[in-house]
């Protein structure tokens, strides 16, 4: 089930629906390199193919048929936003939200396959961390494992969160649905909480340094 990224049929055809509805697209799907495969993310656009994300943090049984993402952090230029990827249980690693905060990006975007039940609300944190708006697209049902294996159950509430930890939108966990959000980048464009404290001029990164 693994294609290339670019060439693949997935990434074609959300490029051609992207042409034709004039959007931009970023997307999770397996991705093929030679003879390594990856949980990757494609990003398309009007134009064509923008570029790609591969999952860093890898869950559960993802290690037995997955390489680790060995492509760095990248923030995309997309009509105007700066925007960063990251994929499902890069959720859990604080790093990967701040890294693409620092690199500026205004929001993230996080599809998702989620099964742990907090990831909504630890979004919420990451949000107010770096001061992002962060979109969630998750899964919703129940998928079959292999025999004797408990069948995975995803916890869906897809959801757009702003800079100031706010749930713009929370779909159910349920149904599928669709929303359309509209976003002030500005908000995640100032760091500053209030005349005296910046999110991040005000780190003491000289002294978060982990031990050797």
């Amino acid at each position: 089930m693994a294609e290339l990224i670019p060439g693949g049929i997935t990434t074609s055809t959300l490029t051609a629906i992207a042409k034709k509805t004039n959007t931009y697209i970023i997307a999770g799907l397996v991705e093929i390199e030679v003879d390594q495969v990856y949980n990757s993310a494609v990003v398309t656009g009007p134009k064509g193919y923008i570029g790609k994300y591969r999952k860093l943090h890898l869950f559960d049984t993802e290690k037995d048929c997955f390489q680790q993402g060995n492509l760095p952090l990248q923030v995309f230029d997309i009509a105007g936003a700066k925007v960063g990827v990251m994929i499902c249980f890069d959720w859990r690693f604080p790093e990967t939200a701040r890294t693409l905060a620092l690199m500026g990006a205004d929001l993230i975007a996080h599809p998702s396959n989620l099964v742990l039940t907090h990831c909504p609300q630890a979004m919420i944190t990451r949000c107010l961390e770096n001061r992002v708006f962060a979109i969630t697209a998750d899964r919703f049902g129940t998928e079959n494992r292999f025999e004797g294996e408990e069948p995975l159950n995803f916890i869906g509430q897809s959801q757009v969160v702003d800079p100031n930890g706010n749930i713009l939108i929370r779909a159910s966990m349920t149904d599928e649905e669709v929303h359309v959000v509209q976003l002030d980048l500005s908000l995640a464009r100032n760091k500053s909480l209030n005349s005296r404290n910046h999110i991040f001029d005000d780190r003491r990164i000289d002294l978060y340094g982990p031990p050797e």
